[in-house]
């Protein structure tokens, strides 16, 4: 009997979620997938969590979706996962989510990655885009972000070529905040969460959201959009009430 899929800790306001498949480099089957789709959205509504890591056992972070079981499904891949869709679900948490990545990072792995907040990598971390090489397309928004993110001549390269790219090289292209020992991935990790759940909830859900809202948008619009939050919200602020 398989253990549980996903491994759950919650301490000092801060939820580290495992993914617990090793055997199969934690590849997301859909009973990890539901797994995890359903904690995520238990987390969030909990008011007295204030950030998420998210990591996975063994010495993969998650190598995609489990080709074995869609193989054997005989369905297509998009029957199988469209309701599904982790690349959504993970950016659109009012929590903040730190991926702890401990190993590979591959395909659906890299795009869940892409997805998260803060992203920190230990030295033998790797990530790879396999669409090209498997023939699909992406589907939970790895061409999109990373592209944004890395620009699109070197998102190009990176998908195109399916190359390994090593933690060193994500954190100079900019997808990964910084690279840390291995063995101090989830003791750097839990620092950081706690770094964030020391503020109030609600005005860290609001910074993230002003964040990834003002992103979408051209610097224009997120200019008058940022202007707009802070007279609506700062009308109440009193700094004398507030430790600076």
């Amino acid at each position: 009997m398989e253990e549980e899929p996903l491994l759950v800790d919650i301490s000092q306001g801060v939820a580290t979620l495992t993914l617990n498949r090793p055997h199969a480099l934690n590849a997301l089957n859909h009973a990890l997938r539901s797994a995890l789709l359903a904690r995520l959205r238990d987390l969030d509504a909990r008011e007295d969590l204030r950030a998420i890591i998210l990591t996975g056992r063994g010495r993969a972070f998650c190598a995609g979706l489990d080709v074995k079981e869609l193989g054997a499904s005989g369905q297509s891949v998009a029957e199988n996962v469209e309701a599904t869709d982790l690349g959504a679900a993970l950016a659109g948490l009012k929590t903040p989510v730190i991926a702890a990545v401990n190993g590979l990072a591959v395909t659906g792995g890299f795009e869940i990655t892409l997805a998260c907040d803060i992203v920190l990598a230990a030295e033998s971390a790797w990530f790879q885009d396999t669409h090209a090489k498997i023939g699909l397309l992406p589907g939970w928004g790895l061409s999109q972000r990373l592209s944004r993110v890395v620009g699109p001549y070197r998102a190009k390269e990176i998908s195109l070529s399916a190359r390994k790219v090593t933690a060193r090289e994500a954190a100079e292209f900019g997808f990964v905040n910084r690279v840390v020992p291995d063995d101090s991935l989830m003791t750097e990790a839990f620092a950081l969460a706690q770094s964030v759940a020391q503020w109030p909830a609600t005005h860290i859900w609001r910074l993230k959201s002003l964040i990834d809202r003002g992103y979408s948008m051209s610097l224009a619009d997120a200019l008058q959009f940022e202007a707009r939050e802070a007279q609506r919200l700062n009308r109440d602020v009193r700094l004398r009430d507030r430790r600076l």
